[in-house]
């Protein structure tokens, strides 16, 4: 996104991306309203949704005894009420083609970052690379974004100082047949001692269990029928298509994370989306985020970078815009987060706290969720730029790892709706 937008505005952008292709599973699949109107305002909004994929106008879930609706996108601020659920890799595929008009894009697959090169006086100067069969490949650029990942080569490689916050849960993601009589939104069902989200992917639903962090091993040892009778136990209606899962490699693991950087930035580099704030698959609002740090990185810089001066004071705006959406959003995930100690000390029928079924009816409640998630904090929008003529055209450039490993799925909200009970009751 932030090369298409840069390109767009005539600054030379290099993006890398380390794969082949974008097909890859298990990816944050979610996009929000606020991403929507972003592809609105840059006029792409309705060839995008000639794409196949799910349109989430609210999300339900089932608390012990207790069935609820929780936030519903039908009143958000936008052109579209709804979250669109589409595999990650039909949007990179969509928004890189789009990109390729542009002159001033280079998209390099198969280009793994990984070093920075620097000058002189320590100032970031470009990236080391590995290109197809191992070809070594260095690039100067005016800048570098890392765009990495959680797991971010060029943050490592800044030696940016990172803060962890402690998660006690993990999330196991798998695939199970859907039926047309099944749910239509996403669902998601909390009870035994456990957690479930369902998202619909038309012929499949993609399912993530809820665990405590580090117990994958435990419940391995077990055995996959007992895995299997766990997921009936929650949800009686899946019974027959539970029996598709007959191996371990059905199951990925993600190990969830929490952790931001004090500072996004060195001079000559900038972080942002997941490699400065990794977020939870809470709301999966990871890709939200990470699109909004793209478009206000693209407002506030592009015109530094069309005139081949990028300052410090520049990268510690797009760090001042946008931490605070990020700490607040971290916030809010965390304590949902702790609540799952109380579901995981539970290994019988739950029943629905008073507090939850309070705040449930609360009005506006479900509307102020669907904006808390479906919008979010802070929600950036599209500048329109001029093309600059070719004379002002500076050869600026931007090296952009686009190794984009956002998280997917959602998790019940029930802790924050507690909290807003909690207060209206005081």
């Amino acid at each position: 996104m932030l090369g298409y937008l840069l390109a767009r505005g005539g600054v030379q952008v290099t993006v890398l991306e380390k794969h082949g292709d974008f097909f890859r599973d298990f990816r944050g699949d979610t996009v929000h309203p606020s991403t929507l109107e972003v592809l609105d305002e840059l006029g792409l909004l309705d060839d995008f949704l000639k794409i196949p994929h799910q349109e989430v106008t609210s999300v339900g879930g089932i608390f012990g005894d207790l069935t609820f609706r929780g936030p519903d996108f039908r009143h958000v601020p936008g052109r579209c009420k709804f979250a669109a659920l589409m595999p990650q890799w039909d949007f990179l595929n969509f928004l890189s083609e789009r990109a390729r008009a542009f002159p001033h894009f280079d998209l390099r697959m198969q280009h793994e970052a990984l070093e920075l090169t620097r000058d002189d006086d320590c100032i970031i100067t470009g990236v080391l690379a590995r290109g197809p069969n191992g070809t070594p490949v260095s690039i100067r650029a005016d800048l570098v974004v890392g765009c990495d990942g959680r797991n971010s080569t060029m943050r490592k490689a800044a030696q940016l100082e990172l803060v962890e916050f402690g998660v006690p849960i993990d999330v196991l993601w798998f695939r199970i047949g859907r039926q047309p009589n099944d749910p239509e939104q996403v669902l998601g069902v909390v009870n035994f001692g456990k957690a479930l989200i369902l998202i619909n992917r038309d012929a499949y639903f993609q399912a993530g269990l809820i665990i405590r962090k580090g117990s994958f091993g435990d419940i391995e040892q077990a055995g996959i029928e007992a895995f299997r009778h766990g997921l009936l136990e929650l949800c009686p209606w899946l019974d027959g298509r539970v029996n598709e899962l007959r191996e371990w490699d059905q199951v990925k693991l993600l190990t969830v994370q929490i952790n931001r950087l004090r500072q996004w930035y060195r001079p000559g580099l900038l972080c942002i989306g997941d490699s400065a704030h990794a977020m939870s698959p809470a709301g999966g609002v990871g890709i939200n985020l990470a699109i909004q740090d793209a478009v206000a990185a693209a407002n506030l810089l592009m015109d530094g970078l069309r005139e081949g001066r990028v300052t410090e004071a520049m990268l510690a705006a797009v760090q001042k815009r946008r931490e605070f959406p990020a700490r607040a959003t971290q916030a809010v995930q965390v304590k949902l987060h702790n609540a799952f100690d109380r579901v995981f000390a539970s290994t019988g029928p739950l029943q629905a706290p008073w507090g939850l079924k309070a705040a449930l009816q609360i009005p506006g409640i479900h509307r102020a969720l669907g904006y808390v998630v479906g919008v979010g904090v802070r929600p950036e929008h599209v500048q329109t730029t001029k093309q600059p003529s070719a004379h002002r055209r500076s050869r600026a450039a931007i090296a952009i790892g686009a190794a984009i490993g956002a998280a997917a799925g959602f998790i019940a909200v029930m802790a924050w709706r507690r909290k807003l009970a909690a207060r209206r009751l005081s």
